[in-house]
């Protein structure tokens, strides 16, 4: 039976990480603690929640709902949506009556920073509008529940605390596109409003082309719920290897290994024996957090997604996309796509892969200290980190080849295949999702065999198959660039008629390639129209991007299937924004 009443939600309750991890010993009791200060040990902090004042149910997830065995009527529940709009005070037993924050460090392509910690310590690095409120277990699984926009905590930096609409919108909507996109994520749950309290940001003014933000903007605040296995990241396990190193504490290794042994249990307790000695269950965490984290690069990859910012902090040690700041999603072609005007190339698209060896890095460093007295099992831990380069091309490989409908595939042909596709796809100016959308169509549609290339001025002779993947580029094509793609084409083809049925080739495609994507300049309208009051536009993608595999009517394709007009390109808050949020 579905969980109808909050009484019932209660009940849910089950707090694995303030009953088994050390709180800070310098917190208050009550976790009345919402002024910035320095975190110098222990594993959370106790903090309540900031209400906003008269939430606004704006929307929240049918499909999580009924995950978590969540009636959809609960969301109506009084105390339910006070809960999830920072009102801790309906907490009931056997909840309790606070939430928590917890610290991190930070590290950027495995450089460790201290900067931009007020404190210039790193003590100040942790959750600074993020508080978790709730966790416990719904239909045999374990869920943490975290307030994004909660209120400040110990951690806040700047303008942290709050959450605006804008950001939280994309974020909600984001986890949800993510999730049916089969990439693994954090999810979302509700997401609500305030008219009664604006948070003013940097932002664009309309029609700006203005590369950082040119005005400030006066936004509802907001508060989404994201709900994930655990919150744990990879600058979490980084701040306490740092606090061994440093012997910044007498407990500071114990602290270390008790949230190893924590990540263990919440992330990877089925896939690792609890009976091996911990030292083994060490090394077969990193093998599996490899695993993980090449997988999730490859389905970025696979999707256009655009991480923007992926630092230690950001990179979830169960193996999922934690993030939804400065992300974006990849249309018209370019490996350097970077959507954030704070980041750089270093974060871009097609170096995603870079950036995660540099967060695997700093996760081996952290958990290698606990296995100084075992020198068998620190070189077979060295091995699988001197792997990481090797397991990730294999990720990429295998991902590249489902794109493209190659069943078995020979990895210097895919090679091959993609190095020179990817060329052709940026000098045609083609958009990403759309591209493989088309060409997914195409293997039950060639002809036994092709023209190695067109006839010179011979436009008229172009075959429906180019034409068709045409209709994804930005700009018009050229004789030259025609003859290349059918020389592509041709190449393509052989390997793609050995592989069987070509029906089955173009379906198993099109479960790879999605029909659409995230389109910034689709959902800037439906937070602005949000902001107003008008939640019509977020439901419209809410129910688009639940199938975003599936063929769409015509009148929904019209709108959501297309290039990106002219108008939107270089355009502040939508080719490119601010992380302010």
């Amino acid at each position: 039976m579905p969980t109808t009443s909050f009484a019932e939600f209660a009940q849910r309750a089950d707090y694995s990480l303030l009953d088994s991890l050390h709180g800070d010993p310098q917190a208050t009791a009550d976790g009345r603690d919402h002024r910035p200060r320095q975190v110098f040990s222990g594993h959370y902090v106790p903090v309540t929640p900031t209400p906003i004042p008269a939430p606004e149910l704006v929307a929240y997830s049918t499909t999580l709902f009924q995950d978590l065995g969540l009636g959809d009527g609960l969301v109506h529940d009084e105390d339910f949506l006070r809960l999830f709009s920072g009102d801790i005070t309906v907490a009931r037993e056997p909840m309790r009556p606070f939430g928590w924050a917890t610290g991190y460090a930070l590290s950027i392509y495995g450089t460790e920073y201290i900067q931009q910690c007020p404190f210039k310590t790193g003590n100040g690095y942790g959750d600074g509008r993020a508080i978790s409120v709730f966790e416990g277990l719904f239909n045999g699984k374990r869920w943490e529940m975290q307030l994004k926009g909660g209120g400040p905590t110990p951690y806040c930096r700047g303008a942290d605390g709050r959450a605006v609409l804008r950001s939280s919108v994309r974020e909600f909507l984001a986890q949800e596109f993510m999730h049916a996109l089969g990439v693994p994520t954090s999810r979302s749950l509700t997401l609500v409003m305030s008219r009664a309290e604006t948070v003013r940001r940097p932002w664009y003014s309309s029609n700006s082309r203005s590369f950082d933000p040119d005005i400030l903007v006066d936004n509802p605040a907001a508060i989404t719920t994201r709900v994930a296995p655990s919150f744990l990241r990879v600058g979490q396990l980084e701040l306490f290897a740092r606090r061994v190193r440093s012997q910044a504490h007498p407990g500071a290794r114990n602290e270390l290994q008790m949230i190893v042994q924590h990540l263990i249990e919440r992330n990877y307790r089925p896939e690792i024996d609890p009976a091996l000695e911990f030292g083994e269950q060490v090394v077969e965490l990193a093998r599996l957090f490899r695993g993980r984290l090449t997988a999730l690069v490859a389905h970025w990859m696979r999707v256009g997604f655009c991480q923007g910012n992926f630092n230690s902090d950001n990179c979830a040690a169960g193996g999922f996309t934690l993030d939804y700041g400065p992300f974006g999603f990849c249309e018209l072609f370019d490996p350097r796509f970077q959507p954030w005007t704070g980041g750089g190339e270093h974060f871009s698209f097609f170096n995603q892969p870079l950036a995660a060896e540099a967060n695997y890095e700093m996760f081996w460093a952290a958990i290698r200290l606990l296995l100084e007295d075992n020198p068998q099992a620190r070189s077979r831990l060295d091995q699988i980190r001197d792997g990481f380069a090797g397991a990730m091309q294999q990720e990429l490989e295998a991902m590249w080849a489902s794109k493209l409908g190659l069943g078995s595939y020979d990895a210097a042909m895919v090679n091959e295949l993609v190095n020179e596709l990817l060329k052709l796809m940026a000098l045609s100016k083609a958009d990403y999702t759309i591209f493989f959308r088309k060409l997914s169509a195409l293997p039950a549609a060639l002809p036994a065999a092709l023209p190695a290339a067109l006839p010179a001025g011979n436009t008229a002779g172009i075959p429906d198959h180019l034409s068709s993947l045409k209709e994804s580029f930005y700009l018009p094509s050229s004789e030259q660039l025609d003859g290349q793609w059918s020389q592509w084409l041709q190449r393509w083809r052989h390997p793609i008629t050995s592989c069987g049925d070509p029906a089955v080739r173009s379906a198993a495609m099109q479960r790879t390639n999605p029909k659409i994507t995230w389109r910034e300049w689709l959902i800037a309208p439906a937070y602005e129209q949000a902001a107003l009051g008008d939640f019509s536009l977020i439901y419209d993608l809410q129910a688009v991007f639940s199938n975003p595999y599936d063929e769409l009517s015509q009148e929904v394709e019209a709108k959501y299937d297309r290039l990106k007009p002219r108008e939107f390109f270089n355009a502040g808050g939508v080719s490119h924004y601010s992380c302010s949020s």
